[in-house]
């Protein structure tokens, strides 16, 4: 299997996990033996789910609280799981925000903040954590990219363009690792259950999505863990999101951005 065995010492780290699918991540790798390491802004949240965990599954659970927007903090996180004699075996980059609004509307300031967390950080963790892993010899990297990466998407400019980044930069180093033992798998979830939606202010979208296109966040862990242990270079959980990105990266371009700025009814959430 390509997802490396629970080993005393070894940690997988997830980034987003006080909610939705980096929650979920952490109750399957758990159910599976594995040592975490939760990081994310909400330390409360984290404590919680960490002492869920310890206690049913019996794995040493950290909770790191980290903004992994800003590089200082991830610094510190680093440092911290180093003191802690902490090796990550697995990378699970699932911290992530979206927007939901023509771009004019949007804050430029949290646009930018976006690019940090869903770009900035996966890159950046991944330069700190592939190297020691491809050291050696394994090792596994999950990045959550979406649907939304195969495609631009009108009223989700910035967030389309940030998951098509991972996407590409997911698939790219997946293949110059090839035999180096590790490997590299990018999650493209299509609409989930979580709290994204309401952060990300896609209430428009919600409304207009019919209810057997979601999944909920268990499914698509699930679906993501199947996908380390089979060494999948690209998991999209569901049929229908299948067939949607085969459509949104093989269509015409100006056909499929005309027919997505109708189904988006952006700016009047």
């Amino acid at each position: 299997m390509a997802l490396p065995a629970p080993a005393a010492g070894s940690t997988c780290l997830i980034t987003g996990a006080s909610a939705g699918i980096g929650v979920e991540l952490a109750r399957t790798l758990a159910r599976r033996g594995h040592g975490l390491t939760l990081a994310a802004r909400r330390l409360e949240r984290l404590e919680q789910l960490a002492a869920e965990l310890a206690d049913e599954h019996h794995v040493r659970v950290e909770a790191i609280a980290c903004d992994v927007g800003e590089q200082s903090e991830r610094d510190a996180l680093v440092r911290e799981l180093e003191q802690r004699q902490l090796t990550v075996e697995v990378l699970c980059n699932n911290a992530g925000f979206g927007s939901g609004k023509p771009f004019v509307e949007l804050e430029r300031e949290r646009e930018l903040e976006m690019l940090r967390v869903n770009c900035e950080a996966v890159v950046d963790l991944c330069a700190r954590y592939v190297p020691p892993m491809v050291e050696r010899g394994r090792g596994a990297v999950l990045n959550v990219a979406s649907t939304a990466a195969f495609q631009p998407l009108p009223g989700q400019s910035t967030y389309a363009a940030s998951k098509a980044l991972v996407l590409s930069f997911t698939e790219a180093l997946r293949e110059e690792l090839r035999r180096s033992g590790v490997t590299v798998t990018a999650l493209c979830p299509g609409p989930v259950r979580t709290e994204f939606v309401s952060v990300a202010g896609l209430g428009a979208v919600d409304s207009t999505t019919p209810e057997f296109l979601w999944a909920t966040a268990e499914e698509v862990a699930d679906a993501a863990v199947r996908g380390l242990e089979k060494n999948s270079r690209v998991v999209i959980p569901g049929a229908l999101n299948h067939l949607g990105a085969i459509v949104g990266r093989h269509s015409p371009r100006g056909l499929f951005l005309r027919g997505a700025g109708r189904f988006y009814p952006v700016g009047r959430d």
